[in-house]
């Protein structure tokens, strides 16, 4: 069996999807492990997630930095020390700039809770309420300069319902979300990946 696809995931917050891809993990199967987790900041769920799963963990805050360039050279730093194959941005409120996409642009992952390209940003449930669309989604996408406009790696369908508040759907994106991402991941890691353009195709 060849060795495990090796990803570093970065949280901000309670690290739910961190814990779908440790559990995904644990069966050799999978063909992935996460090697570390790291943190813009201090004290939060995901990082004692990692520790209860026995994964280092580290933290780049940016006020620590003397600007976002420093904070960005050396969050790529930190990431580089574990040698990941792919890094995977879990709930990461912070976006990565120029230094990080040279050392992992092609292999860096995100989720945006909408279909892209409709409704980047930070609130992609709220604006699919408000436009009345009757399917909304999640999307895993290739993280390049932009926000959420990266190459997709898959995507997934959410019904909207006629009585949905802006969290009830939120919530049933995130568990469709999750679902993807452990999905998606897993893929990367067995068959191997390409980004070409716009395509990212599974598969070496």
């Amino acid at each position: 069996m060849p060795a495990p696809t090796r990803l570093v995931v970065l949280v901000s917050g309670s690290g739910t999807n961190l814990q779908a891809l440790l559990d995904a993990c644990a069966d050799e199967a999978y063909g992935a492990q996460v090697v570390a987790v790291g943190a813009d900041r201090e004290g939060i769920e995901g990082l004692t997630r990692a520790d209860t799963a026995g994964v280092p963990t580290f933290t780049a805050k940016v006020k620590d930095y003397s600007s976002r360039e420093h904070w960005d050279r050396a969050l790529a730093d930190k990431v580089a020390a574990f040698e990941p194959d792919v890094v995977v941005l879990a709930g990461f409120m912070k976006l990565v700039g120029a230094a990080f996409l040279d050392t992992f642009g092609g292999r860096t992952v995100n989720t945006h809770p909408a279909l892209s390209p409709s409704f980047p940003g930070m609130h992609g449930p709220r604006e699919a309420l408000e436009y009345g669309v009757k399917v909304t989604g999640a999307t895993l996408f290739i993280v390049d300069a932009g926000v959420d406009t990266g190459a997709i790696v898959a995507q997934t369908a959410v019904e909207v319902r006629d009585e949905d508040t802006e969290q009830a759907l939120h919530d049933r994106i995130k568990v469709a979300e999750r679902s993807m991402l452990v999905d998606a991941i897993g893929r990367m890691a067995r068959e191997g990946f390409s980004v070409e353009g716009r395509r990212v195709r599974f598969g070496g």
